[in-house]
Parts: C-alpha cells; sequence; structure tokens
C-alpha cells in the first residue's frame, strides 16, 4: 500500500496497530521521516521502553542504531501528555509504543491511571501530527494470570479509544499495512 502524503500531511492522529514484529515500527519510522521532509525538521521519537534487563538494553540499542540520526528522541517511559503538550504545530512525533507505556504504568511503585488518562487528552490538545504504534492485544487467548488480563485489558482500552480519536488507523500483518480507518 503507497501512503498518500498529500492526505497524510493534514492527518493529526495516525495509529498503527498490530502484532509483534508485524512491521509496525518500520512503517512508522517511514511514514514520520517522510512526513518531516517537507517542514525540515527531524521528527520526535517518543521511546517508551526502559532498559531494565540486558536483552532489553540490547534492544534498545538496536532501535537507536535503526534510527540513526533522523530522529530527535525522547525516552518517556511513564509520562506521554507532557512531550505531546509542549510540541508545536510543526511537529512531527511518533510515539513507540504504547504497550510498553501501559506495561511500564503496571510494573510500576503505583498503577496511575491518570497518566492514561491525561495522554489521551493530550492526544486532543497537542498541536503536533502524531504516528502512535500500539500491539493489537486482543487476538490471542485469555491470558491465566491477573497482570496479564489486566495489562490485555488495559492495552485494548487504551487502543480503541486512541482509534476513536485518530484520524487514521493502519492495521499491520507481516509488514504489510491495512488501513482499517481513513
Amino acid at each position: 500500500m503507497e501512503l498518500d502524503l498529500e492526505k497524510q500531511k493534514y492527518c493529526r492522529t495516525h495509529l498503527i496497530l498490530g502484532g509483534a514484529r508485524s512491521g509496525k515500527t518500520k512503517f512508522a519510522q517511514n511514514l514520520a521521516l517522510k512526513l518531516s521532509k517537507d517542514c525540515k525538521r527531524l521528527p520526535i521519537y517518543i521511546a517508551t521502553g526502559q532498559a531494565l534487563d540486558p536483552e532489553m538494553e540490547e534492544r534498545i540499542r538496536i532501535h537507536k542504531t535503526d534510527r540513526g540520526e533522523d530522529f530527535k528522541t525522547k525516552e518517556c517511559p511513564l509520562n506521554l501528555s507532557d512531550p505531546l503538550l509542549s510540541a508545536s504545530s510543526k511537529d512531527i512525533m511518533l510515539i513507540d509504543c504504547l504497550t510498553l507505556f501501559v506495561s511500564n504504568l503496571l510494573c510500576a511503585e503505583n498503577f496511575d491511571e491518570d497518566q492514561i488518562t491525561s495522554f489521551l487528552n493530550a492526544i486532543k490538545l497537542t498541536k503536533a501530527q502524531l504516528i502512535i504504534i500500539s500491539n493489537e492485544t486482543g487476538m490471542g487467548i485469555v491470558p491465566d494470570n491477573k497482570l496479564t488480563r489486566d495489562f490485555r485489558d488495559i492495552s485494548g482500552n487504551l487502543n480503541q479509544k486512541v482509534a476513536q480519536i485518530a484520524d487514521e488507523v493502519t492495521l499491520m500483518v507481516a509488514g504489510i499495512p491495512v488501513q482499517i480507518k481513513n
């Protein structure tokens, strides 16, 4: 699927969903880079991942290497609203990803649902153009423990709310973008 860049320029919020290794990040990064060429500014990569173990540390290192110098990176594992509210109308922001954000909140000392509410409000208020990545968590089996069920439920509800706000929603399947909302 080729992106209509002219149409994308007027899309304020684009949600990109999919399973693990479905091509979400690559698709989102390419979109952000194409959109940023006109404004001659680096897109802002909002990273939610935390290097809490050596394996995740390596994943983050690879992501940073793959991005190179093409993005300005802000690490925001627990608060996504502040960078959105401080953005300008010329900013293109790529948030990667909502499911790590939810996981971070659930594993924090105290789960702060206000961070989710603040984020949803910030999506509506930001002047920036947003590309938001999230995993589709509702296509698997019912998890066998409370924490995992909470994660699935909170992530699924957040995805639904962001999709309602978003101008466009794309589902990535095996590297192929499928337009869900346009």
